[in-house]
């Protein structure tokens, strides 16, 4: 097998539904995206590993679950000496470079990457011909000094503020400025989630989110061009996904479908067949590190918890790839909401077991539009007062038929009907904390003791708060 280039892209809060190819009920929001899905391999259980931004993508760069890496929340990793993908890349003879998302996506501050550009090189990270320019130089010259290459660029969009949003106009005035999308959309344009309440504010805000969908893949369109302009297209694997889904509540920074679902798409010419879509295998992001490792023929070192889905892209079937576990930790603020889910096909199951009727969830989610116009309806509207309870406090279990409601707007934990399903995926998520040393195993094995719930949150609070005073 020839040596490959990497091209790894990624968007930051774009749902997985965003996608045409993946089935967006809003028209002409990613026609790129669309051809490269059309030209490879679209994953339908691709997820990532915890739904927000710096742990994810720690996730992916070191092939280790956040608790095992010390990657939980928004610091370089906890844990010294864990392997990171583009230190290993780089020692194999690659150039490495990354455009956005710079610290978010380098696990140890001290690494320095080859080519280097962040938000403010970038029109805060929403300029479509900037990130093509360092993009062509970088890998322009990577070919001029034959050497191999890994590339991560990171779009900052569809993060807040949305294209269209008051607090989006100062971008405008950066140098480089943000620029508008090829496309807008309006109001009446969109779709509104089912997660979400479909009311005035919330639709306008659907449609600012979606137009800075529409920047970012204005921004994949061009990083494609600079793979045809230098002729080397095929020799590069692209893979695309974004690190969580959309900051809307019920999305980002939880553990629901909508959460961890990623619209992953794969491009390897000569392997993987044009148009080519798995419904089976699941995929999550712990799997990023062994699996461009082992393109690359670099040998994996000890300690990733993610497994190489090369035989996946080949068109082959793989075992264990049946379920997928995902976690979330921390905020951005540093408040500490525990979770662990576990999917399969159909059913999936969340521990939440911060959720004692009196903390209350508080993310970035809440700060737009949707969120404030939901409480205002809350105050007439009965249902729509009981969904915000429910994100607000949640409880204990969740339990929810993804395959017939991806929106989880039904919690079955009490339904005798799938008491058989709960089980089996209660005990598969026993035998994956006991197997990964998850902190929370003592808490769900003893769910019905107030105590162990409470020491558990006791002893997550004090970890990372003694190592949040010791990096101040």
């Amino acid at each position: 097998m020839r040596v490959m280039n990497f091209l790894l892209i990624t968007a930051d809060d774009m749902n997985w539904d965003a996608v045409g190819a993946f089935g967006c009920p809003t028209e002409g929001t990613t026609p790129n995206l669309d051809r490269l899905a059309s030209e490879g391999l679209r994953f339908n259980h691709g997820h990532v590993t915890i739904a927000v931004c710096q742990p994810s993508r720690s996730a992916m760069m070191t092939g280790r679950y956040p608790h095992r890496s010390g990657g939980e929340g928004f610091y370089n990793l906890r844990f010294e000496g864990v392997p990171i993908l583009p230190d290993l890349l780089r020692g194999a003879g690659y150039a490495v470079g990354i455009l956005g998302k710079q610290g978010h996506s380098t696990p140890y501050a001290d690494f320095e990457w080859d080519m280097a550009y962040d938000q403010a090189e970038l029109g805060m990270g929403r300029n479509p011909e900037v990130y093509y320019g360092h993009a062509r130089d970088f890998v322009q010259g990577a070919v001029d000094a034959k050497k191999p290459f890994f590339l991560m660029a990171n779009s900052h969009d569809p993060h807040r503020p949305f294209y269209g949003n008051d607090r989006d106009e100062w971008y405008s005035q950066t140098d480089p400025p943000a620029v508008p999308p090829s496309c807008t959309f309006e109001p009446d344009d969109v779709v509104v989630p089912e997660f979400l309440a479909d009311i005035p504010e919330v639709r306008l805000e659907i449609a600012e989110y979606y137009n800075s969908v529409r920047r970012c893949d204005d921004t994949v369109g061009r990083l494609l061009d600079v793979l045809d302009e230098t002729g080397i297209a095929d020799d590069t694997l692209v893979l695309f996904l974004s690190d969580n889904g959309m900051a809307f509540p019920f999305a980002k920074t939880n553990c629901y479908l909508n959460s961890t679902r990623t619209p992953l798409l794969a491009r390897w010419p000569s392997v993987v067949q044009n148009g080519r879509v798995d419904n089976e295998h699941f995929v999550s992001g712990i799997d990023f590190m062994p699996t461009i490792l082992d393109v690359a023929g670099v040998d994996a070192p000890e300690g990733m918890d993610g497994h190489s889905f090369v035989s996946v892209l080949r068109g082959k079937k793989q075992d264990g790839r049946k379920l997928v576990f995902t976690q979330f930790h921390q905020t951005s603020a540093r408040r500490n909401f525990p979770m662990r889910c576990v999917q399969d096909k159909r059913f999936g199951y969340i521990f939440n077991p911060w959720s004692d009727g009196e903390r209350e969830f508080r993310n970035e989610s809440q700060s737009g539009r949707a969120w404030k116009a939901m409480e205002v309806a809350a105050e007439n509207d009965p249902s729509i007062a009981a969904r915000n309870q429910l994100f607000s406090y949640r409880v204990l279990e969740e339990f929810y038929d993804f395959e017939n409601d991806p929106n989880a707007l039904h919690n079955l934990m009490d339904d005798p009907n799938y008491a058989s399903e709960i089980e089996t995926l209660r005990d598969a998520m026993e035998l994956w904390m006991a197997e990964v040393d998850d902190v929370a195993l003592d808490a769900f094995v003893n769910r019905g003791s107030r105590k162990a719930l409470v020491d558990m949150m006791a002893r997550v609070d004090r970890e990372i708060g003694a190592h949040e005073e010791a990096s101040l």
